[in-house]
């Protein structure tokens, strides 16, 4: 399980390096490649996690010399914050 900073929402159950392989060969998530042209910057850490039901990148984007924290949805590639 992951646990994010204080304000954050805690993610239910993030999925291990086999489980997200898994889940892009099944077509449950893209790509983390597909989805990084979109976030703006470098992704230094990428988390593949249940949210509300669907899976989410978690990802810390390193971007004019600031990391923050973006989600994205993992089927569609759309920022959610």
């Amino acid at each position: 399980m992951a646990v994010v900073s204080a304000g954050e929402t805690a993610w239910a159950a993030c999925l291990n390096q086999s489980q997200a392989r898994q889940a892009v060969a099944s077509g449950q998530a893209r790509p983390l490649g597909a989805v990084s042209r979109s976030v703006g910057g470098e992704i230094v850490r990428a988390d593949l996690c249940e949210q509300g039901g669907r899976l989410v990148y978690v990802l810390s984007v390193l971007s004019g010399g600031k990391v923050t924290k973006r989600v994205v949805d993992a089927k569609s590639g759309q920022a959610l914050r």
